[in-house]
Protein backbone atom coordinates (compact mmCIF):
# COMPACT_ATOMS: atom_id res chain seq x y z
CA UNK A 1 0.00 0.00 0.00
CA UNK A 2 1.46 3.58 -0.59
CA UNK A 3 0.07 6.79 0.81
CA UNK A 4 -1.24 9.56 -2.15
CA UNK A 5 -2.51 12.71 -0.39
CA UNK A 6 -2.76 11.56 2.40
CA UNK A 7 -4.88 8.73 1.31
CA UNK A 8 -3.89 5.04 1.98
CA UNK A 9 -4.07 3.66 -1.73
CA UNK A 10 -4.55 -0.24 -2.25
CA UNK A 11 -2.18 -2.05 -4.29
CA UNK A 12 -4.06 -2.88 -7.70
CA UNK A 13 -1.81 -6.07 -8.61
CA UNK A 14 -2.39 -7.47 -5.48
CA UNK A 15 -4.41 -11.11 -5.61
CA UNK A 16 -7.67 -10.43 -3.06
CA UNK A 17 -9.99 -12.29 -4.95
CA UNK A 18 -10.69 -15.87 -4.44
CA UNK A 19 -13.11 -16.37 -7.44
CA UNK A 20 -10.87 -14.71 -10.08
CA UNK A 21 -11.02 -15.96 -13.71
CA UNK A 22 -7.60 -17.84 -13.88
CA UNK A 23 -8.34 -18.62 -17.85
CA UNK A 24 -6.99 -15.05 -18.77
CA UNK A 25 -4.05 -17.18 -18.80
CA UNK A 26 -4.58 -18.74 -21.50
CA UNK A 27 -4.65 -15.55 -23.75
CA UNK A 28 -2.27 -13.55 -22.02
CA UNK A 29 0.89 -15.67 -21.30
CA UNK A 30 3.06 -16.10 -24.18
CA UNK A 31 3.82 -19.72 -25.59
CA UNK A 32 7.98 -20.05 -25.53
CA UNK A 33 9.33 -23.37 -26.74
CA UNK A 34 13.10 -23.60 -26.59
CA UNK A 35 15.85 -26.47 -27.18
CA UNK A 36 16.97 -28.41 -24.56
CA UNK A 37 19.16 -31.50 -24.79
CA UNK A 38 18.34 -34.97 -23.40
CA UNK A 39 21.11 -35.86 -22.17
CA UNK A 40 22.77 -32.32 -20.85
CA UNK A 41 21.44 -32.47 -16.69
CA UNK A 42 22.24 -29.01 -14.90
CA UNK A 43 20.79 -30.85 -11.68
CA UNK A 44 20.35 -34.18 -10.28
CA UNK A 45 18.72 -35.16 -7.01
CA UNK A 46 19.32 -38.38 -5.48
CA UNK A 47 17.30 -40.32 -2.91
CA UNK A 48 17.18 -36.32 -0.92
CA UNK A 49 15.76 -37.11 2.72
CA UNK A 50 14.61 -33.70 4.97
CA UNK A 51 13.60 -34.78 8.29
CA UNK A 52 12.68 -32.21 10.69
CA UNK A 53 13.03 -33.65 14.74
CA UNK A 54 9.38 -32.50 16.25
CA UNK A 55 9.54 -32.88 20.79
CA UNK A 56 6.54 -35.06 21.68
CA UNK A 57 7.60 -35.35 25.02
CA UNK A 58 10.58 -34.36 27.67
CA UNK A 59 12.95 -36.77 26.03
CA UNK A 60 11.71 -38.14 23.14
CA UNK A 61 11.42 -36.90 19.62
CA UNK A 62 10.03 -37.81 16.52
CA UNK A 63 11.32 -37.24 12.71
CA UNK A 64 8.61 -34.93 10.66
CA UNK A 65 9.50 -36.70 6.94
CA UNK A 66 8.99 -33.39 4.99
CA UNK A 67 10.95 -34.98 2.54
CA UNK A 68 10.97 -38.83 1.68
CA UNK A 69 13.40 -40.11 -1.12
CA UNK A 70 13.08 -37.63 -3.53
CA UNK A 71 14.82 -38.23 -6.88
CA UNK A 72 15.02 -36.70 -10.06
CA UNK A 73 16.95 -34.74 -12.47
CA UNK A 74 16.38 -31.32 -14.53
CA UNK A 75 17.82 -30.68 -17.82
CA UNK A 76 20.00 -27.87 -18.41
CA UNK A 77 17.26 -24.49 -20.01
CA UNK A 78 13.92 -26.44 -19.43
CA UNK A 79 11.57 -25.73 -16.05
CA UNK A 80 10.24 -28.45 -13.82
CA UNK A 81 7.10 -27.67 -12.54
CA UNK A 82 6.59 -28.91 -8.68
CA UNK A 83 3.15 -29.10 -7.98
CA UNK A 84 0.47 -30.78 -5.17
CA UNK A 85 -1.22 -29.64 -2.02
CA UNK A 86 -0.48 -27.10 0.13
CA UNK A 87 2.22 -28.84 3.02
CA UNK A 88 2.97 -31.89 0.43
CA UNK A 89 6.84 -30.88 0.77
CA UNK A 90 7.23 -28.74 -1.79
CA UNK A 91 8.72 -25.64 -0.79
CA UNK A 92 11.14 -27.84 1.25
CA UNK A 93 11.88 -30.30 -1.27
CA UNK A 94 13.22 -26.96 -3.15
CA UNK A 95 14.94 -25.01 -0.33
CA UNK A 96 16.71 -28.71 1.10
CA UNK A 97 17.96 -28.84 -2.82
CA UNK A 98 19.44 -25.29 -2.58
CA UNK A 99 20.73 -26.26 0.86
CA UNK A 100 19.31 -23.59 2.85
CA UNK A 101 18.15 -26.58 5.07
CA UNK A 102 20.94 -29.01 5.85
CA UNK A 103 19.83 -32.35 4.25
CA UNK A 104 19.25 -35.21 6.56
CA UNK A 105 20.64 -37.45 3.82
CA UNK A 106 20.92 -37.85 -0.07
CA UNK A 107 23.18 -36.68 -2.89
CA UNK A 108 22.98 -33.12 -4.71
CA UNK A 109 25.02 -32.88 -7.98
CA UNK A 110 25.16 -29.61 -9.82
CA UNK A 111 26.55 -29.43 -13.14
CA UNK A 112 28.03 -33.31 -12.65
CA UNK A 113 29.39 -31.74 -9.02
CA UNK A 114 28.33 -33.19 -5.95
CA UNK A 115 27.49 -30.14 -3.98
CA UNK A 116 28.97 -30.84 -0.36
CA UNK A 117 31.71 -29.06 2.11
CA UNK A 118 32.02 -24.87 2.58
CA UNK A 119 33.90 -24.29 -0.97
CA UNK A 120 31.14 -26.44 -3.28
CA UNK A 121 28.01 -24.82 -1.44
CA UNK A 122 30.04 -21.69 -2.23
CA UNK A 123 30.28 -22.18 -5.60
CA UNK A 124 26.81 -23.77 -6.15
CA UNK A 125 24.88 -20.31 -4.34
CA UNK A 126 27.02 -18.29 -6.88
CA UNK A 127 24.58 -20.24 -9.70
CA UNK A 128 21.62 -21.15 -8.20
CA UNK A 129 19.34 -18.72 -6.27
CA UNK A 130 15.64 -18.57 -4.92
CA UNK A 131 12.77 -16.20 -6.00
CA UNK A 132 10.64 -16.13 -3.00
CA UNK A 133 6.84 -16.00 -2.89
CA UNK A 134 6.27 -13.18 -0.72
CA UNK A 135 7.32 -10.29 -2.34
CA UNK A 136 6.68 -8.18 0.43
CA UNK A 137 8.45 -10.40 3.53
CA UNK A 138 11.44 -11.41 1.26
CA UNK A 139 12.41 -7.83 0.35
CA UNK A 140 14.25 -5.91 3.54
CA UNK A 141 11.84 -2.18 4.07
CA UNK A 142 15.11 -0.75 5.18
CA UNK A 143 17.45 -1.38 2.46
CA UNK A 144 16.45 0.76 -1.05
CA UNK A 145 16.19 -1.01 -4.22
CA UNK A 146 19.58 -0.43 -5.02
CA UNK A 147 21.17 -1.95 -1.90
CA UNK A 148 18.76 -4.76 -2.53
CA UNK A 149 19.43 -6.15 -5.75
CA UNK A 150 23.31 -5.46 -5.52
CA UNK A 151 23.41 -7.55 -1.82
CA UNK A 152 24.40 -10.54 -3.92
CA UNK A 153 27.19 -9.50 -5.37
CA UNK A 154 28.86 -8.22 -2.67
CA UNK A 155 28.87 -11.52 -1.06
CA UNK A 156 30.18 -13.10 -4.13
CA UNK A 157 32.98 -10.26 -4.47
CA UNK A 158 32.08 -10.11 -7.95
CA UNK A 159 32.06 -6.11 -8.51
CA UNK A 160 35.02 -4.32 -7.19
CA UNK A 161 34.27 -0.51 -7.76
CA UNK A 162 31.12 1.17 -6.78
CA UNK A 163 30.72 2.60 -10.52
CA UNK A 164 30.57 -1.32 -11.80
CA UNK A 165 28.25 -1.73 -9.34
CA UNK A 166 26.00 0.60 -10.00
CA UNK A 167 25.96 -0.25 -13.83
CA UNK A 168 24.89 -3.70 -12.87
CA UNK A 169 22.18 -3.04 -10.65
CA UNK A 170 20.30 -0.39 -13.51
CA UNK A 171 21.20 -3.15 -16.23
CA UNK A 172 19.02 -5.37 -13.66
CA UNK A 173 16.44 -3.14 -12.95
CA UNK A 174 15.71 -2.38 -17.27
CA UNK A 175 15.66 -6.21 -17.93
CA UNK A 176 12.89 -6.91 -15.48
CA UNK A 177 11.13 -3.49 -16.52
CA UNK A 178 12.14 -1.15 -14.03
CA UNK A 179 13.27 2.45 -13.62
CA UNK A 180 16.67 2.86 -13.15
CA UNK A 181 15.22 5.91 -11.25
CA UNK A 182 13.90 3.59 -8.64
CA UNK A 183 17.04 2.55 -7.76
CA UNK A 184 17.20 4.84 -4.42
CA UNK A 185 13.57 4.02 -3.71
CA UNK A 186 12.63 1.36 -0.38
CA UNK A 187 10.30 -0.99 -1.63
CA UNK A 188 7.28 0.87 0.36
CA UNK A 189 6.98 2.65 -2.65
CA UNK A 190 6.01 -0.24 -5.10
CA UNK A 191 3.44 -1.77 -5.97
CA UNK A 192 2.97 -6.04 -5.64
CA UNK A 193 4.22 -7.00 -8.93
CA UNK A 194 7.20 -4.58 -9.33
CA UNK A 195 8.20 -6.08 -5.57
CA UNK A 196 8.04 -9.23 -7.40
CA UNK A 197 10.10 -7.56 -9.93
CA UNK A 198 13.05 -6.25 -7.95
CA UNK A 199 13.26 -10.34 -6.06
CA UNK A 200 13.78 -11.26 -9.82
CA UNK A 201 16.63 -8.64 -10.50
CA UNK A 202 18.26 -9.43 -7.18
CA UNK A 203 18.07 -13.28 -8.12
CA UNK A 204 19.82 -12.38 -11.41
CA UNK A 205 22.58 -10.46 -10.02
CA UNK A 206 24.75 -13.23 -9.97
CA UNK A 207 24.33 -14.29 -13.20
CA UNK A 208 22.87 -17.62 -12.31
CA UNK A 209 22.40 -20.79 -13.90
CA UNK A 210 19.35 -22.41 -11.71
CA UNK A 211 16.25 -20.37 -9.91
CA UNK A 212 14.34 -22.23 -7.66
CA UNK A 213 10.70 -20.09 -7.85
CA UNK A 214 8.47 -20.54 -4.87
CA UNK A 215 5.33 -19.98 -5.77
CA UNK A 216 6.39 -16.30 -7.04
CA UNK A 217 3.04 -15.17 -8.89
CA UNK A 218 0.59 -16.96 -6.05
CA UNK A 219 0.03 -13.59 -4.06
CA UNK A 220 -0.69 -11.14 -7.48
CA UNK A 221 -3.66 -10.80 -9.78
CA UNK A 222 -4.08 -12.50 -12.63
CA UNK A 223 -3.09 -10.25 -15.50
CA UNK A 224 0.04 -9.33 -13.30
CA UNK A 225 0.48 -13.22 -12.70
CA UNK A 226 1.08 -13.32 -16.51
CA UNK A 227 3.20 -10.56 -16.62
CA UNK A 228 5.57 -12.14 -14.25
CA UNK A 229 5.06 -15.63 -15.93
CA UNK A 230 6.20 -14.00 -19.39
CA UNK A 231 9.50 -12.14 -17.94
CA UNK A 232 10.55 -15.44 -16.25
CA UNK A 233 9.94 -17.09 -20.17
CA UNK A 234 11.94 -14.24 -21.55
CA UNK A 235 14.57 -14.09 -18.96
CA UNK A 236 15.27 -17.95 -19.55
CA UNK A 237 15.47 -17.75 -23.60
CA UNK A 238 17.46 -14.98 -22.87
CA UNK A 239 20.02 -16.06 -20.48
CA UNK A 240 19.28 -19.89 -20.60
CA UNK A 241 17.85 -20.13 -17.29
CA UNK A 242 16.80 -23.45 -15.59
CA UNK A 243 13.80 -22.90 -13.15
CA UNK A 244 12.41 -25.50 -10.73
CA UNK A 245 8.74 -23.92 -10.52
CA UNK A 246 6.93 -24.15 -7.54
CA UNK A 247 3.49 -24.06 -7.36
CA UNK A 248 -0.22 -25.02 -6.36
CA UNK A 249 -2.06 -23.39 -9.35
CA UNK A 250 -2.38 -26.08 -11.83
CA UNK A 251 -2.87 -23.44 -14.80
CA UNK A 252 0.44 -21.79 -14.14
CA UNK A 253 2.08 -24.48 -14.02
CA UNK A 254 0.78 -25.50 -17.13
CA UNK A 255 1.40 -22.53 -18.96
CA UNK A 256 5.42 -22.17 -18.46
CA UNK A 257 6.60 -25.91 -17.20
CA UNK A 258 8.67 -28.34 -19.59
CA UNK A 259 7.71 -30.85 -17.27
CA UNK A 260 5.73 -31.43 -14.12
CA UNK A 261 6.38 -33.06 -10.87
CA UNK A 262 3.39 -34.08 -8.87
CA UNK A 263 4.83 -33.83 -4.74
CA UNK A 264 2.50 -35.87 -2.20
CA UNK A 265 3.34 -36.24 1.54
CA UNK A 266 7.18 -35.85 0.78
CA UNK A 267 7.44 -38.60 -2.25
CA UNK A 268 6.79 -37.36 -6.14
CA UNK A 269 4.16 -40.02 -7.38
CA UNK A 270 3.97 -38.55 -10.97
CA UNK A 271 6.30 -36.85 -13.33
CA UNK A 272 5.88 -36.47 -16.84
CA UNK A 273 5.87 -33.69 -19.86
CA UNK A 274 3.52 -31.10 -19.37
CA UNK A 275 1.30 -32.10 -21.99
CA UNK A 276 1.23 -35.85 -21.52
CA UNK A 277 0.96 -35.12 -17.50
CA UNK A 278 -2.54 -33.28 -18.54
CA UNK A 279 -3.94 -35.12 -21.24
CA UNK A 280 -3.03 -38.64 -19.66
CA UNK A 281 -2.72 -38.24 -15.94
CA UNK A 282 -2.35 -41.74 -14.24
CA UNK A 283 -2.01 -41.54 -10.83
CA UNK A 284 -4.45 -41.53 -8.78
CA UNK A 285 -4.06 -37.86 -6.90
CA UNK A 286 -2.60 -36.67 -10.61
CA UNK A 287 -5.94 -36.90 -12.17
CA UNK A 288 -8.22 -35.75 -8.64
CA UNK A 289 -5.91 -32.48 -8.82
CA UNK A 290 -6.63 -31.94 -12.75
CA UNK A 291 -10.31 -32.52 -12.28
CA UNK A 292 -10.08 -29.57 -9.80
CA UNK A 293 -9.05 -26.68 -12.60
CA UNK A 294 -11.97 -24.78 -12.80
CA UNK A 295 -13.41 -24.24 -15.92
CA UNK A 296 -14.99 -20.94 -17.05
CA UNK A 297 -17.47 -22.74 -19.71
CA UNK A 298 -20.42 -23.57 -17.68
CA UNK A 299 -21.71 -26.20 -20.30
CA UNK A 300 -18.09 -28.04 -20.16
CA UNK A 301 -17.66 -27.36 -16.40
CA UNK A 302 -21.25 -29.21 -16.00
CA UNK A 303 -19.88 -31.94 -17.96
CA UNK A 304 -16.66 -32.24 -16.24
CA UNK A 305 -16.63 -35.40 -13.53
CA UNK A 306 -14.39 -33.83 -10.51
CA UNK A 307 -13.14 -36.63 -8.75
CA UNK A 308 -13.27 -35.35 -4.88
CA UNK A 309 -10.82 -36.90 -2.33
CA UNK A 310 -12.24 -37.81 0.92
CA UNK A 311 -10.28 -37.18 3.92
CA UNK A 312 -7.04 -34.92 4.72
CA UNK A 313 -3.93 -35.29 4.02
CA UNK A 314 -2.22 -37.35 6.79
CA UNK A 315 0.03 -35.92 9.13
CA UNK A 316 4.06 -36.60 7.84
CA UNK A 317 4.88 -37.26 11.54
CA UNK A 318 2.62 -40.49 11.26
CA UNK A 319 2.41 -41.07 7.58
CA UNK A 320 0.56 -44.52 6.19
CA UNK A 321 2.43 -47.62 5.53
CA UNK A 322 3.18 -48.83 1.50
CA UNK A 323 2.31 -45.93 -0.58
CA UNK A 324 1.47 -42.65 0.99
CA UNK A 325 -1.93 -41.64 -0.96
CA UNK A 326 -3.16 -45.45 -0.10
CA UNK A 327 -5.38 -43.87 2.70
CA UNK A 328 -7.59 -41.62 0.33
CA UNK A 329 -7.13 -43.41 -3.16
CA UNK A 330 -10.52 -45.13 -4.52
CA UNK A 331 -8.42 -47.92 -6.17
CA UNK A 332 -6.14 -48.90 -2.89
CA UNK A 333 -6.15 -52.56 -2.21
CA UNK A 334 -5.01 -54.49 0.69
CA UNK A 335 -1.58 -54.92 -0.70
CA UNK A 336 -0.93 -51.35 -1.46
CA UNK A 337 0.04 -50.82 2.56
CA UNK A 338 2.97 -53.09 2.59
CA UNK A 339 5.14 -51.51 0.33
CA UNK A 340 6.31 -48.15 -0.90
CA UNK A 341 5.98 -48.33 -4.74
CA UNK A 342 8.65 -47.16 -6.71
CA UNK A 343 8.47 -44.23 -9.72
CA UNK A 344 9.15 -46.15 -12.58
CA UNK A 345 8.89 -45.23 -16.04
CA UNK A 346 5.61 -46.68 -17.48
CA UNK A 347 6.00 -45.18 -21.05
CA UNK A 348 8.88 -42.62 -22.29
CA UNK A 349 9.39 -39.64 -20.15
CA UNK A 350 6.29 -40.34 -17.96
CA UNK A 351 7.25 -41.48 -14.35
CA UNK A 352 4.00 -43.20 -11.95
CA UNK A 353 4.92 -44.40 -8.75
CA UNK A 354 2.04 -46.88 -7.85
CA UNK A 355 1.70 -50.47 -7.87
CA UNK A 356 -1.77 -50.47 -10.15
CA UNK A 357 -0.28 -49.36 -13.17
CA UNK A 358 1.75 -51.47 -15.61
CA UNK A 359 3.32 -51.06 -18.50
Amino acid sequence: MERKNNRIVEDKDINTDPNQDLSLLDKEVKKVKHDIKDNDYILEVKNLKMYFPINVSLFKTIPLKAVDGVSFKIRRGETLGLVGESGCGKTTLGRTILQLYNPTSGEILFNGKVVKGKKALKEFRSKATIVFQDPYSSLDPRMTVSDIISEPLEIHHIYKTKKEKDARVAELMEIVGLSREHASRYVHSFSGGQRQRIGIARALSSSPEFIMCDEPVSALDVSIQAQILNTFQDLQKQFGLTYLFVAHNLLVVKHISDRIAVMYLGHIVELANSEELYDNPLHPYTISLLSSIPEPDPIKAKANKRQILEGDIPSPLNAPSGCPFRTRCPRATSECANELPELKEIKKEHFVACRLIKE
